[in-house]
């Protein structure tokens, strides 16, 4: 019997070992691939994360800059955002760029308005790819990484102005005259003010006070009629006299004595930046002349010193003196108003005094601000100037902002005499009859800190 035996194919064998090995090769490969991009997916997700402590440290270097602008311009406009590092680009923003770690960076930009907007970007270096993990795990030549993870944000900020109280002091406030009393109007508000001036009838209950003292009798109410807040700074002490009143407007007004719930704290503690010198150069010594019509007596009244727009220097500051324009002033030595001495500011025009002399007395005829808004006259104290007196026969519409001085306010006879406006000082001591008038407009005037309202990716 003939036995026949069909031929296999040969190579079979090889040909499914191939097949299995490709099927394998590929699930592998399926697998890794999954497995880089789930790892890329988790690096790329942490690397975005890691850019908003980058982009945040570009907003600190932003409000450190602006900070460090206001305390070296008080009672100055920050026209100019250059140096350390910043640079003004065409587009009219001040920039920055820094490195942060060894690869890290943000780019922070400031654009220069009231109140200012900073940018920031944040970026990071981005994971690898896929492909040049699989490179290198197949040994492959990997690319250096030149791609970066950014975001982007805006900020808004807003100001806290340098006079957003009525009386404010770094130590204690006495207020020991008589028929004191402080309450608050708008003078950019008609609701709340007559033609940008105070009227009674429209008068608000912001008329705060306080001082960082951490003192007992802090402050010394004694019997004003405060129709505000008081706040002294921590563990300090509100005194008040047995007609002393604090609080809402209906509860002074009411005729309640003492303190109305909720109208003192002792949480105060804020950082008064000194005043420096606001030029060295570029100024003029004023002269005096005779003006008739309106600003002078019929007749004409010659006046010591007249003060136009631009910088004026002087050691000693007294007389009759006339303010036509945007004037700036700097006194050295000796500021004493007495008699028929007197500032007068003719509508429209603004005096910015800056007093490097240890002390200064205003008193006669006072400042006559024919404008009628407090921000046309600007006191503002230097270190130096450690003693502050106010005792003229009118009534003063102006800021004070002199915080290394002893200010002290005094007046005689029965007339209460109107301080219009806000003040800063070291130390505040009444010795008369003075109405407090806060204008809460200020809080729209020189800032002495800005602090972020509004945080938005972009």
């Amino acid at each position: 019997m003939r036995i026949r035996i069909n031929p296999k194919p040969e190579g079979s064998a090889l040909i499914v070992t191939l097949l299995t090995a490709v099927v394998i090769g590929i699930a592998l490969a399926s697998y890794l691939t999954l497995v880089s991009s789930q790892n890329v997916s988790t690096m790329r997700s942490l690397a975005w994360n890691s850019t908003v402590p980058v982009l945040e440290a570009g907003v600190e270097e932003a409000l450190a800059h602006i900070h460090d602008r206001l305390y070296n311009h008080v009672g100055s406009e920050i026209t100019d955002l250059s140096g350390n590092g910043w640079n003004l680009g065409a587009d009219g923003w001040y920039h920055k760029s820094k490195g942060i770690g060894s690869a890290s960076y943000y780019d922070v930009a400031i654009q220069p308005v009231n109140p200012p907007v900073i940018t920031s970007v944040g970026y990071v270096p981005a994971p690898l790819t896929p492909s040049s993990q699989l490179g290198m795990i197949f040994g492959g030549v990997t690319q250096p990484r030149v791609s970066y993870v950014n975001r982007r944000v805006r900020v808004n900020t807003k100001a806290l102005p340098l006079w957003d109280k009525a009386m404010a002091a770094d130590g204690q406030i006495d207020l020991k005259g008589n028929n004191v009393q402080s309450d608050s109007f708008e003078s950019c508000d008609p609701a709340y003010s007559t033609n940008g001036r105070y009227d009674p009838a429209k008068a608000r209950d912001n008329g705060d006070i306080a001082t960082n003292a951490g003192l007992v009798s802090s402050v010394n109410v004694g019997n004003a009629d405060i129709k505000g807040h008081v706040a002294t700074g921590p563990g300090g002490s509100v005194s008040i006299g047995s007609q002393g009143a604090v609080g809402s407007k209906a509860w002074v007004e009411s005729g309640k004595s003492g303190i109305q719930p909720g109208y003192t704290t002792d949480d105060m503690n804020i950082e008064f930046p000194d005043v420096k010198i606001p030029f060295t150069s570029g100024y003029t010594t004023p002269s005096g002349g005779t003006v008739g019509g309106v600003l002078g007596l019929l007749g004409g009244t010659t006046y010591d010193y007249i003060l136009g727009t631009g910088n004026y220097k002087l050691s000693s500051f007294k007389g009759k003196v006339l303010v036509t324009g945007q004037a700036t002033l700097l006194v050295t030595d000796s500021v004493n108003f007495t008699g028929n001495d007197q500032i007068e500011i003719a509508p429209g025009a603004t005096l910015k005094l800056f007093v490097a002399a240890p002390t200064a007395n205003i008193g006669g005829n006072g400042v006559i601000n024919n404008g009628g808004n407090a921000i046309n006259f600007q006191y503002y104290g230097l270190p130096s100037n450690t003693s502050l007196s106010l005792a003229g026969n009118a009534a003063f519409t102006g800021v004070i902002y002199a915080p290394d001085a002893a200010f002290s306010l005094g007046g005689g006879g029965n007339n209460n005499y109107d301080f219009v406006g806000g003040s800063v000082t070291k130390t505040v001591s009444i010795n008369g009859h003075f109405n407090f008038h806060y204008d809460e407009c200020l809080k729209n005037g020189p800032a002495r800190e800005y602090v972020i309202t509004a945080w938005n990716e972009i």
